[in-house]
């Protein structure tokens, strides 16, 4: 019975374990980059492309499916063309193996780096993986292959517990927990330290994450003890130096001929309208202005004749008055 069901897992596992069609990762790594910044004691999240990698990234609701632990070059193990072996991983059917940075090239990867993490410490971290080469996956056990097979809707608060159905390996099929269980060895965080949760929910599913190692990939990247090592700016960006496929011509304002700046904007020439008959005369501050002077001129005159009609009267009465005396 345990020969048929090691076959069936194997089955299952080479299965899961195939490579996608069609897979083009939008932002693979550049080899020469990587190579330059990636130390020892460093987690490389990987984006994978094959059946198991897209289930993966589905329970986890996060880009990265598989992680590796860089541990520097490992005595003996070689690929056929020279190149070392330097990295320490988990995988479905094969367990725990090294690999060469290379196989990851054609992939999208980020390097996420312990902060603070002593020589001494990344030694033992380093170590204690190495030590883990050879740790095989029970592919007798169905149970652990099988639920891979049926990505069904699952809650949010179930996916971690999910990926742990059935697994009774200390190395699980998730490779993020073997690295999980080297940092720990030297008792390096990687998810925070919550001692206050919003619910009891959400403090059962902490205390569940520590007690069983059930870490994932993605926990690494959010993690606030790790820090995201980009190899392009590491070594110096330059956008200048960039050369772009396309030869569009540049924008007006990176051209020159007009700022962007409110305060060099100079106003567009006004273009004269077509009088409109129906509309009143428009008057211009000059002649407003000059109104209350023109009002005042003719007020004065016109105060100078009623003085002068005034003065007429009164003579004309004096001289009645004479006659009639």
């Amino acid at each position: 019975m345990g020969t048929v069901l090691d076959s069936v897992g194997k089955l299952i596992a080479a299965y899961l374990s195939k490579e996608v069609p069609g897979y083009e990762p939008f932002t693979p790594s550049d080899p020469e980059h990587l190579r330059g910044i990636i130390e020892p004691g460093d987690v490389l999240l990987v984006e994978g492309n094959n059946h198991i990698s897209g289930i993966i990234k589905y329970l986890t609701q996060s880009t990265w499916s598989h992680a590796a632990l860089y541990v520097g070059p490992i005595e003996g193990a070689l690929e056929p063309d020279g190149e070392p072996h330097v990295l320490i991983e988990a995988n479905i059917g094969e367990g725990v193996a090294s690999a060469p940075l290379s196989k990851y090239f054609p992939y999208h990867t980020r390097v996420c780096r312990p902060v603070g993490l002593s020589y001494e410490d990344r030694t033992t971290v380093c170590r204690y993986a190495i030590n883990r080469i050879g740790f095989g996956y029970d592919t007798k056990n169905i149970v652990d292959l099988m639920r891979f097979l049926f990505p069904l809707p699952v809650p949010q608060r179930w996916r971690r517990r999910m990926i742990a159905l059935g697994s009774g390996d200390p190395t699980k099929i998730i490779c993020s927990a073997l690295i999980a269980q080297a940092f720990d060895t030297v008792r390096y965080p990687i998810l925070p330290k919550i001692t206050k949760a919003g619910s009891r929910a959400a403090r059962r599913e902490i205390l569940h994450i520590r007690d069983s190692s059930l870490y994932m990939p993605r926990d690494f990247d959010i993690s606030p003890y790790f820090e995201v090592v980009k190899p392009t700016i590491v070594h110096g960006f330059d956008y200048t130096a960039l050369h772009w496929a396309d030869k569009q011509k540049p924008l007006e304002e990176v051209a020159g001929t007009f700022s962007v700046f409110p305060e060099t904007i100079s106003a567009p020439p006004l273009v004269p309208e077509a009088i409109d008959e129906e509309a009143p005369v428009e008057v211009s501050a000059a002649q407003i202005g000059a109104q209350p002077v023109e009002m005042s001129v003719a007020f004065s005159e016109h105060f100078m004749q009623l003085n002068e009609l005034a003065m007429y009267r009164a003579r004309r009465r004096g001289d009645a008055c004479e006659i009639v005396a």
